[in-house]
């Protein structure tokens, strides 16, 4: 049985862009807004490498800002291309759980 983190790992990328679409955020503290949705598995570890293909990628820009605390953070900023990506996303997730919610409330043999 999958684990709550590897399910996850499968609509990470999508649950960042959401996070970013909401305005340009560093990312600590884009785990931090997970955790308030209820996303508590989610580390520092298994953001940045998705973070990092996805400005590789051209789905969010990134601008370097200071920290009131520290050393300057990384700010991410969602392109045009991924706001894109992230309506793509929002439509084959409406149709996965959609289709996962009707078998777990009606798949009883």
């Amino acid at each position: 049985m999958a684990s709550s983190s590897q399910m996850l790992k499968g609509v990470l990328e999508g649950c960042l862009l959401a996070v970013i679409s909401k305005g340009e955020t560093y990312g600590y503290e884009m785990i931090e807004r997970l955790q308030n949705y209820g996303l508590t598995m989610v580390s520092e570890g298994s953001i940045y490498p998705v973070l990092m293909r996805m400005q590789k990628e051209g789905l969010v820009s990134t601008v370097m800002r200071p920290s009131p605390n520290g050393p300057k953070r990384k700010y991410y900023s969602l392109t045009s291309e991924g706001r894109s990506d992230l309506e793509e996303f929002k439509e084959r997730w409406e149709i996965l759980s959609s289709g996962v919610n009707t078998l777990m409330e009606k798949g009883k043999v």
